[in-house]
């Protein structure tokens, strides 16, 4: 191997592992609403909008799930800022139809247009302009599990963590391979 083409080789290697090795911390939470209405899914805890307006709110479209009343068992989800009455919405979009319009507290935080992190616990929420009652509980599956308790097992490493092992490797490879040549 010529010594320009290993010189580009760990230049490669060295760009692949900073830009793979990005902090992964976006966990996978749990919806579940109960009480007049019941629906359950699974989002990100944090991400960024498909769609929002700054001080108003944000949709997350085509969310898969279990949700009683739609077509296909997707819908858009609409999160909405305190200034609004906070709360959410559950729309079916095949169907043209709300499923489900509450207020409650604000559900995230962030900005609308950028990057959202979602809250966690349990929010009661009324339906918007009805007698409708429910609660929103919001887990973090990733949290792992309580004092006291086993680990989780077959736990899996995040791509991220694996890219720096990998690229490190490498790295290391090309070093002892400098210094055989020495």
């Amino acid at each position: 191997m010529s010594l320009n083409l290993m010189k580009s080789f760990k230049k490669a290697v060295l760009v692949a592992a900073l830009f793979s090795a990005g902090v992964a911390n976006a966990a996978l939470y749990q919806f579940n609403v109960t009480g007049d209405y019941t629906a359950s899914w699974q989002l990100n805890s944090s991400g960024t909008p498909d769609d929002g307006a700054n001080g108003v709110g944000f949709v997350i479209y085509d969310v898969d799930g279990n949700f009683p009343g739609s077509l296909l068992n997707l819908a858009d989800l609409y999160f909405y800022n305190g200034d609004q009455g906070g709360g959410m919405e559950i729309y079916d979009y095949y169907n043209d139809m709300d499923l489900l319009l509450t207020d409650s507290q604000q559900l995230y935080t962030g900005s609308e247009e950028g990057i959202i992190t979602f809250l966690t616990g349990s929010f009661a929420m009324t339906e918007f302009g009805g007698p409708g009652r429910y609660t929103l509980t919001v887990t973090n599956l990733d949290a792992g599990p309580g004092p006291g308790t086993d680990p989780v097992p077959g736990e899996v490493p995040e791509p991220a963590s694996i890219a720096m092992v990998l690229g490190g490797l490498g790295l290391m490879a090309s070093m002892k391979k400098r210094r055989a040549a020495k």
